[in-house]
């Protein structure tokens, strides 16, 4: 006798071969969150880091360096409207967005020592290499009375 399967050996069989449609609209990214990709270079002198930042401007694009850590902050402000002949909306979009990333390049890197350069949508980032000083240690002697 032919039966369902649920009458079978499994009961849950079917039910996991079932396919669930999603339940949330999945929404391509806009382009403007696949930034901050990082090529990072060692050569004998230092680092060199290539940062894709494709349609940021050189004002939006500022590094930053404390606590032996280099911060890099892109901003992006961008409007656009169309209008219909009587100067109503026909649509109207806005996107603001930052995007942060920061890497350790040790205590001893000063603000002179790294070089960057922004050109076609690139950050370029040359960072020397730096031996940590080691720490003298300071003896203090505690004055002792009698």
């Amino acid at each position: 006798m032919l039966m369902p399967s649920i009458f079978g050996e499994n009961l849950f069989d079917d039910f996991f071969d079932y396919p669930v449609q999603k339940r949330r609209v999945e929404r391509p990214e806009p382009k403007e969150f696949a930034v901050m990709k990082t090529d990072v270079r060692e050569n004998e002198k230092g680092f060199e880091l290539d940062i894709d930042l494709p349609g940021y401007d050189k004002s939006n694009v500022k590094a930053e360096l404390k606590d032996g850590y280099m911060t890099v902050t892109a901003e992006k402000n961008s409007e656009s409207d169309e209008k219909d002949d009587k100067g109503r909306y026909i649509r109207r979009e806005r996107y603001f967005g930052s995007c942060k990333r920061s890497f350790f390049v040790g205590e001893d890197v000063t603000e002179e020592d790294i070089r960057a350069k922004f050109e076609n949508g690139v950050l370029k980032i040359s960072i020397p290499k730096k031996e940590a000083k080691p720490k003298v240690e300071e003896k203090k002697f505690i004055a002792i009375e009698g």
